[in-house]
């Protein structure tokens, strides 16, 4: 080896060159690790920022979490409050809906009992009105007025009931001679639909009567009042009409016809 002086080397010279690399190489490591240390602390010292910004990030999720829930726990609170405010509300509905339908089955109560009393007085007043005008009627025809129909009766009379079980029916006034009967119904106010129940009076006294089977059937209907439609309508039937006029009985039975 020879010195750029074109000098030489010798042996001290190459130990001096060598150790003044060594040195320079020592140097060149010291400054490597010193900016790697230099680096790494800034690192470490980045990551600690970074880790506490995560922290005070973790610290301020945390910290919402908290309010959220807090916010949460308030809301349900609230919910529960106004689910019992609903459910106190609808319990006073309840109780005063009970109320109402206690008051309105009293009052249907009463309504039934006052309506129920009204159809007795009703039907007391009906049957001392029927039974009035059946008094009145039968003791007309009872003094002096048998002689009608263009007949003269032997016999009458009152409320004959049914002959034979099962037959319901009741026959208000009844005449009899060798040959006829005269069947009267009355009514102290009588209807055009009391006419077809009249018609079958025929046939249900023969059924229940079985001796008159062979006796000509006439009918009646005596009422305290009548209207036109109902004396053309018995006319029509080939019943005979008796009605009150004045202190009289009258009786119209030019029409009438035998069953």
């Amino acid at each position: 080896m020879e010195n750029i002086d074109n000098t030489p080397a010798t042996l001290e010279s190459v130990w001096a060159l060598i150790k003044e690399l060594a040195l320079s190489f020592n140097r060149q490591m010291a400054e490597s690790r010193a900016e790697f240390d230099r680096r790494m602390k800034k690192q470490e010292e980045l990551a600690g920022l970074r880790e506490s910004e995560m922290a005070e990030s973790r610290a301020e999720f945390d910290r919402r979490m908290k309010k959220q829930e807090e916010l949460a726990g308030l809301r349900e609170s609230e919910m529960s409050e106004s689910r019992a405010e609903f459910d106190r509300r609808m319990k006073k509905q309840e109780e005063l809906a009970g109320l109402r339908e206690s008051e309105m089955s009293e009052s249907r109560a009463e309504f039934d009992r006052r309506m129920k009393k009204q159809e007795e007085l009703a039907g007391s007043w009906g049957n001392n009105l029927g039974s009035f005008a059946e008094e009145y009627f039968f003791n007309s025809f009872e003094n002096g007025k048998q002689d009608f129909f263009g007949e003269k009766y032997d016999s009458i009379r009152r409320n004959v009931p049914a002959g034979l079980e099962g037959n319901k029916d009741e026959y208000d006034i009844v005449l009899v001679n060798g040959k006829s009967v005269a069947i009267v119904e009355v009514k102290f106010k009588a209807h055009e639909n009391d006419l077809t129940k009249i018609v079958t009076k025929a046939k249900t006294f023969r059924t229940n009567y079985p001796k008159y089977e062979n006796h000509k059937i006439y009918l009646g209907l005596a009422s305290m009042a009548f209207y036109p439609k109902l004396e053309d309508e018995c006319i029509k039937e080939g019943i005979a009409i008796v009605k009150q006029m004045g202190d009289s009985v009258v009786i119209n039975d030019e029409h009438l016809k035998a069953f």
